[in-house]
C-alpha cells in the first residue's frame, strides 16, 4: 500500500499531466516518466524495474486520459474519425513490438533513447515546428506503416504519440486543431497495446517488482494518476479551443528540458 503523502504526489502528477495532455494532445509521458523515475528512486524501488514500471505505468495510464481528452475532442467535431480507425491496426502492432523490445533492452540504453527523444520533442515544442502541409490523405498501406512506427516509438517512450502523430496529420493537410484532437483518440489505440505489451513482458522477464504490479504496470500508482488525469483531461481538452496554445507549449518544452537533463545526469553520476 502506498503511504498518504505517495498517493497525494501521484495524485497532484496525475492533475498536472492530465491537463496538459488534453492542451496538446501529448499523452503526458513525457513528463510523467521522468518525475515517477525519481518518485521511485526515493522509494527505493530496484533500480533495474524503475524505468520499466515508470514506462508501463504511464503507458496505462494513457488509456483513460485519451478517452477522457477524446471525448471533449469529439464534442467539439474535431476528430478525424477516418483516419483514427485507419491506423489503429498499425499503431496496435508497433506498440506490441514496442514493449516486447523494451523487455531486452538493458535500463542504461533506454534512458539514452528516452532522454534523446524528449530533447527532439522540446526543440520541437519550443521552435514551433509545423511540417507543410503537402501531401494528400494517405492510402491504407501508408497509414499502416505510419501507425506501426508511431506506435512502437511511442510505446518505447510511453507517450500518447501526439509528438509524432500531429505532425504526420498536418503534413497530410489536416488543420492543427484537428490534428491535436486526432492524435489524442489515436492516443487510445497506442495506451490498449502497449499496455499490454508491457504487462505481458514485465510477467515474463521481470524481477523484484513491487507488490501490486502487474507485469511493468504498477497498479497502486496507476489508480492515483488516473484519478488526477481522468479529472482535468477534459478541462485542458477545452482549452485547447480558446487558449494561446503555441505560448503555453513553450512553456512545457523548457520543463522537458529540465527534467530530461536532470535523468541524464542522474544516469552518469
Amino acid at each position: 500500500m502506498l503511504d498518504m503523502q505517495w498517493i497525494l504526489a501521484y495524485l497532484m502528477l496525475g492533475l498536472f499531466v492530465g491537463y496538459f495532455s488534453g492542451l496538446l494532445g501529448i499523452g503526458g509521458g513525457l513528463i510523467m516518466v521522468p518525475v515517477f523515475t525519481f518518485m521511485s528512486e526515493v522509494q527505493h524501488i530496484p533500480a533495474n524495474n524503475i524505468l520499466h514500471l515508470a514506462l508501463g505505468t504511464s503507458m496505462a495510464t494513457i488509456l483513460f486520459t485519451s478517452i477522457s481528452s477524446a471525448w471533449q475532442h469529439h464534442v467539439h467535431k474535431a476528430v478525424n474519425w477516418h483516419t483514427v480507425i485507419y491506423i489503429t491496426p498499425g499503431i496496435l502492432l508497433g506498440t506490441a513490438l514496442g514493449a516486447f523490445i523494451i523487455g531486452f533492452v538493458s535500463t542504461f540504453y533506454i534512458t539514452i533513447f528516452f532522454v534523446l527523444f524528449v530533447y527532439f520533442s522540446a526543440t520541437q515544442m519550443l521552435v514551433g515546428f509545423k511540417p507543410e502541409a503537402t501531401r494528400d490523405y494517405p492510402g491504407r498501406i501508408e497509414v499502416t506503416l505510419a501507425g506501426m512506427a508511431i506506435g512502437a516509438v511511442s510505446s518505447i517512450v510511453s507517450i500518447g504519440g501526439g509528438v509524432l502523430s500531429v505532425p504526420y496529420l498536418v503534413w497530410h493537410r489536416l488543420p492543427i486543431r484537428g490534428a491535436i484532437a486526432t492524435a489524442a483518440a489515436i492516443g487510445f489505440p497506442i495506451a490498449v497495446g502497449g499496455t499490454l505489451g508491457y504487462i505481458v513482458t514485465g510477467l515474463y522477464r521481470g524481477v523484484d517488482l513491487p507488490a501490486g504490479s502487474l507485469g511493468y504496470v504498477q497498479l497502486p500508482v496507476l489508480l492515483w494518476m488516473v484519478i488526477g488525469t481522468v479529472m482535468t483531461a477534459p478541462f485542458g481538452a477545452k482549452a485547447t479551443h480558446r487558449m494561446p496554445i503555441e505560448k503555453l507549449r513553450k512553456i512545457f518544452a523548457l520543463v522537458l528540458f529540465v527534467l530530461a537533463t536532470k535523468m541524464l545526469f542522474k544516469l552518469f553520476a
